[in-house]
């Protein structure tokens, strides 16, 4: 007899809405309900419709509340954003995105006031000017802010609309450059020395806590919510089939491709600083130590480009045009020019320009330069983790919606040297489900979690080319 959980994962760019079922044995999924938003700009602010989302989110749990009999539901999201509540329960405007320009002012100079070796050695995060510090700080001088309760991350804020319960999930709370990763607790001096408010910051909770009942929502009321590593990257670390982590790294190629290995400790020395990496904390006392690389962005970017000039065309149109061409140009996608969105075919133009590199013309010229730019990215990112952590690369895994990419997968197996496995492509959510099953004591672990999703997920493997 299956046991049924729901998820709920918002990505940057799209949501699902999935039962999870766990038989005894494996972990299943069905996705019964997707949609997509973007952002808006409202005046001189690019916001999230976070009107949409959430009543995506309520019609996609109502349509799994009508096939199963859930024991609990979890929320997992992107990183660093957050919404306002004030005292009444009241959100206080709608969501910033962290691809809005309010920062530019703040990053540096708080970096400066603070200093950085002090905000590295207190979080262990990387250094990227949408982190949540900045952003409080950005906001610190506004009404809203001065009236606000609270601040809670995306997942903590659905916690609390279904739920009415203020708490933070500490793998989320990570992300924003204000936590301790060795305490698992809010860094209070940094709180002090960057000027925000201490009474803003609710209590944290780790994964697997039981948050509270669904009410106000009708026929949904009642449903147990209960919390994931929230963070979507630490659910799909999660939800990832790791058989030597040791020796195994990850790929979350998304929007992002994030970058790392599973370790038991931060590593926040002068070597990690200088190389900016984070150490964003895991279910289950695990630590990601990782770097934020470019991903899919850039190719979603062009096709914009490509669709504003009238031509439409898709992933695998472009995969095959990439396979077709012999272009051997790459840039360097993690340059800060390629984080905001428009023009980003001309961006790339005019880098290869300035370090003198022929430039990409044409739509499979482009392709072929952004997935062998990616692929670059990780071999050096994976050089500089592995000699930090003490560990030798032996494989990598590829998961989330970019390890559909098979051009990109057989090019990282090339340019790292290793064997590449590819999936699950839901890592996200079965690494969400995996959470509540252990919650509701139906497995005893992570690593029992792991093998139920193995058991029922299959990957193609690439191995490096033989030259």
């Amino acid at each position: 007899m299956n046991s049924d959980f729901i998820a709920v994962d918002l990505g940057a760019t799209s949501g699902r809405v999935a039962i999870g079922r766990f038989d005894g044995v494996a972990i299943s999924l069905e996705i019964v309900h997707r949609f997509t938003h973007e952002v808006i700009v409202d005046g001189a602010v690019r916001r999230w419709d976070w009107t949409h989302i959430y009543s995506e989110v309520v019609k996609g749990i109502a349509a799994a509340k009508a096939k199963c009999d859930p024991i609990s539901i979890s929320f997992d999201s992107w990183a660093v954003d957050y919404g306002l509540i004030d005292s009444s329960g009241r959100l206080l405007e709608p969501v910033v995105s962290y691809r809005d320009s309010r920062t530019d002012l703040t990053y540096l100079p708080t970096i400066e006031a603070v200093g950085r070796k002090a905000i590295y050695e207190a979080t262990g995060i990387q250094f990227l000017p949408f982190n949540t510090l900045y952003q409080l700080i950005a906001e610190s001088d506004t009404a809203n802010y001065r009236d606000a309760r609270c601040f809670l991350l995306l997942p903590d804020l659905m916690n609390f609309l279904f739920t009415g319960v203020y708490s933070t999930e500490i793998t989320n709370a990570s992300t924003t450059q204000l936590l301790n990763p060795n305490s698992r607790s809010w860094d209070e001096n940094l709180i002090l020395h960057s000027g925000l408010r201490r009474n803003i910051f609710t209590q944290l909770h780790e994964p697997g806590t039981a948050i509270g009942p669904v009410v106000g929502h009708g026929e949904l009321d009642g449903i147990q919510v209960v919390a994931c590593a929230s963070h979507d990257t630490a659910s799909a670390i999660a939800g990832t089939p790791l058989v030597d982590s040791g020796g195994q790294a990850y790929i979350s190629s998304g929007t992002w491709s994030l970058v790392g290995i599973e370790n038991s400790a931060p590593i926040t020395n002068s070597k990690a600083l200088e190389a900016n990496l984070t150490n964003e904390l895991g279910a289950y006392g695990t630590v990601r130590l990782l770097k934020n690389v470019a991903g899919m962005w850039l190719m979603e970017e062009c096709r914009r480009d490509w669709a504003a000039q009238g031509l439409s065309l898709s992933i695998p149109q472009l995969l095959e045009l990439a396979e077709g061409t012999n272009f051997s140009t790459t840039i360097d996608p993690n340059d800060v020019r390629f984080i905001a969105p428009g023009g980003m075919l001309e961006r790339i133009r005019q880098w290869c320009m300035e370090h003198l590199l022929d430039p990409p013309t044409s739509p499979g010229e482009f392709t072929l330069c952004i997935l062998k730019s990616l692929a670059a990215a990780y071999k050096s990112t994976l050089d500089t983790i592995m000699e930090l952590s003490g560990k030798r690369l032996e494989s990598i895994q590829i998961i989330g919606g970019g390890s559909q990419i098979r051009l990109l997968n057989q090019l990282t197996a090339d340019i790292c040297g290793v064997p590449v496995h590819a999936g699950p492509v839901e890592a996200t959510l079965y690494g969400n489900i995996a959470v509540q099953v252990i919650a509701a004591g139906l497995l005893p672990n992570l690593s029992a979690a792991r093998e139920a999703i193995a058991a029922n997920v299959s990957g193609e493997t690439f191995f490096p080319s033989k030259h």
